[in-house]
């Protein structure tokens, strides 16, 4: 994690489809208890979001089969989690499948746009090689850029240090209409900066607490948040290491400190583990997508995001009144 972060001061962290179920592959029919954590588990109620801005009706999210939702109030054991999951599912068939997930948060993002009157947040984070860069690329292919919006969030400018830790996040939270994506997020704030020992015990835990209110503040002014962690397994990673050393037209993303930071791969996991059983809250679950296996990762992600924005149900607004009899003249 090193290279995307850098130096800090005192107290700031560094930087750091299948639409009816006629159609659904047979694991999508399975049924799981929520408080599952084996990959496999289908169809978890992972939260609730708001039908409105200030309104009082709640909507529930249920993540994809194979992703496993980390019950608010309970601890989630990673090591539990089976890293190289498929859901039992055909990969040739979860491609087709994401195409057409893909078509459905393009279709229902259009309709979020012009409502204009709730956003959405995807939250991805990983250890180093667990395919943000990927996932976003690959589910979000064909969404009109117009209303996503994707922050990378990196070494802090001098003037997010002289603000506290949430600002420069709470300053790119989307806008009505549109969707949201980071990529790393405020959780850099509770994994790096306790692995490196930047700040005392007691800041780092204390954010927490601050991370949760964040996020409620954001869902009851209408924003959905989703938070996907991509959990690979350490023998991916090496895999993944070696394959950006091996490959030319890779070695750009690879960094000799990405090695220092293995050694610490526990106490990332322990960081990990923490953070989304602390964070994760009926208004803002944690989802932790098994991701050694790219194509289902991919899938999942795309579908469950599809299925929050039919759940959201956005509307085109309301045509105005005497429209439809106008004439464009010659």
């Amino acid at each position: 994690m090193s290279k995307k972060h850098g130096k800090h001061l005192p107290g700031q962290s560094r930087d750091d489809g299948v639409t009816d179920g006629s159609d659904r592959h047979p694991a999508a029919h399975a049924r799981a208890s929520s408080t599952a954590v084996r990959a496999g588990a289908a169809d978890v109620t992972a939260g609730t979001v708001p039908a409105s801005p200030g309104g009082h009706r709640a909507i529930p999210i249920r993540a994809a089969p194979g992703i496993v939702a980390v019950e608010p109030g309970t601890r989630i054991d990673l090591a539990a989690v089976d890293c190289d999951a498929d859901g039992g599912l055909d990969k040739a068939w979860a491609k087709d499948a994401l195409a057409q997930e893909r078509d459905r948060i393009s279709a229902l993002q259009e309709r979020l746009y012009a409502e204009r009157a709730r956003s959405l947040l995807l939250v991805f984070q990983a250890i180093d090689t667990g395919g943000k860069d990927g996932t976003i690329r690959s589910v979000l292919k064909g969404v009109n850029p117009q209303g996503c919006t994707v922050s990378t969030f990196k070494v802090p400018s001098s003037d997010e240090l002289d603000h506290d830790f949430l600002w420069r996040y709470h300053a790119r939270a989307p806008g009505r209409g549109m969707i949201g994506v980071f990529n790393r997020s405020h959780y850099e704030d509770v994994l790096v900066v306790r692995v490196k020992q930047l700040v005392p015990d007691a800041v780092w835990q204390g954010r927490y607490r601050l991370i949760n209110d964040f996020e409620r503040l954001l869902t009851e002014s209408g924003t959905v948040v989703i938070k996907f962690f991509l959990h690979i397994s350490k023998a991916e990673q090496k895999e993944r290491l070696e394959a950006r050393i091996a490959d030319p037209e890779k070695n750009w993303k690879f960094d000799p400190a990405d090695l220092v930071e293995r050694k610490s791969w526990d106490a990332y996991q322990q960081a990990f583990a923490d953070a989304l059983s602390q964070c994760s809250t009926p208004h803002a679950p944690w989802l932790v997508v098994p991701a050694n296996r790219k194509w289902f990762r991919n899938y999942v992600i795309a579908r469950t995001i599809a299925d929050t924005l039919e759940a959201m149900d956005p509307r085109f607004p309301k045509a105005k009144k005497g429209i439809a009899d106008l004439k464009v003249p010659d």
